[in-house]
């Protein structure tokens, strides 16, 4: 009896110890499996940020390309435009990328063979098009101190914007910061790249968005291109222009764009400037673009955006790129 027993205990024990020992090689080789599973999907998600990286990259140059050819328009016009009514400022509506391929040698389309779902979109603008927080580091040369027009430039805007009273002296004292005299061995602030950076330097999120549609930050200062800027950047960038001068110039210019600041129609725009040959802080013309680029590839969907300078060379260089990643975050690439 003890015998049968101890047989029927050795017998439990050993289904045990397999129960034991399938259990554990189940669970190693469901860690297996979806460790390999963990790596597919990382490479899969490798591969496609790869993937959008390079066309981002092939839209830029495309972009790049447009703004080149118009660059040689320019250099045949005389005296050289840029307005809306140019092919650089059409944007491009999503379309699936393989539209955009040509054919094969046997006049096969791309779209028939390619599987990749991938959608791309953008457009052009004139970073000149808003007033440039980079006036304020101009010297008037009649002082040697930084130019008070230029100032009270910001200070209509603010205006415009609804923005508190002190707005613009509180960003000129910010910027200042920026530019420690030389020879006082002072170490100066991080100059900001763009306006969302001026947070850095204390100025609050309300501000820096009211601005945000009528300011910019660029490398250097420019001035505003009267065919490309919104009627309330006009009115506060030309003294003496009311904001319904502006917004009468800037329905009118969709028909005709301006072509010459000296113009009897033209200066009909600028009754507080009918004396002056020239008006400061304003041209016809853009070195500065904003170039955005919009990927939809399968469930990832990308955005880049590039500013670019362009000179009469035909040159047109990347200042700065920002790739956002809207299921990710945002990642800045400064180059």
């Amino acid at each position: 009896m003890k015998t049968k027993h101890l047989a029927f205990s050795q017998r439990g024990a050993a289904l045990l110890l397999a129960m034991l020992i399938m259990t554990l090689v189940t669970t190693l080789a469901a860690g297996m499996v979806w460790q390999q599973w963990r790596a597919i999907q990382v490479e899969a998600a490798e591969r496609g940020r790869t993937q959008a990286a390079w066309i981002l990259v092939g839209a830029l140059d495309w972009a790049r390309l447009i703004l080149r050819e118009d660059q040689r328009e320019n250099n045949r016009t005389n005296p050289p435009v840029d307005h809306l009514g140019e092919p650089w400022a059409v944007p491009l509506a999503e379309a699936r990328l393989s539209s955009f391929l040509a054919a094969d040698r046997d006049n096969n389309s791309v779209a028939e063979n390619d599987s990749l779902d991938a959608f791309l979109s953008g457009s052009i603008t004139d970073a000149q098009s808003r007033w440039n927080l980079r006036r304020l580091s101009l010297i008037d040369p009649a002082t040697g101190k930084p130019a008070q027009a230029e100032l009270k430039v910001l200070q209509n805007l603010c205006n415009l914007a609804g923005a508190t009273g002190d707005c613009a002296d509180r960003i000129a004292s910010a910027l200042a910061k920026t530019q420690a005299p030389a020879g006082s061995g002072s170490v100066a602030a991080i100059s900001p790249q763009q306006l969302s950076q001026l947070a850095w330097l204390g100025i609050d999120a309300d501000t820096i968005k009211r601005l945000e549609p009528w300011v910019d930050i660029l490398p250097e200062p420019t001035e505003v291109n009267l065919n490309t800027a919104p009627a309330e950047v006009i009115a506060a960038a030309v003294d003496g222009v009311s904001l319904g001068y502006a917004q009468r110039l800037v329905q009118d210019r969709q028909r005709t764009p301006i072509r010459d600041l000296n113009a009897p129609a033209t200066r009909a725009y600028f009754p507080g400037n009918a004396q002056q040959t020239q008006i400061p802080g304003i041209s016809l013309t853009s070195r500065f673009f904003y170039i955005q680029g919009r990927l939809r590839l399968e469930e990832r969907v990308l955005e880049e955006r590039s500013l670019v300078e362009r000179n009469q060379q035909m040159e047109v260089k990347v200042r700065s790129r920002e790739r956002v990643n809207l299921r990710e975050g945002i990642d800045a690439l400064l180059v």
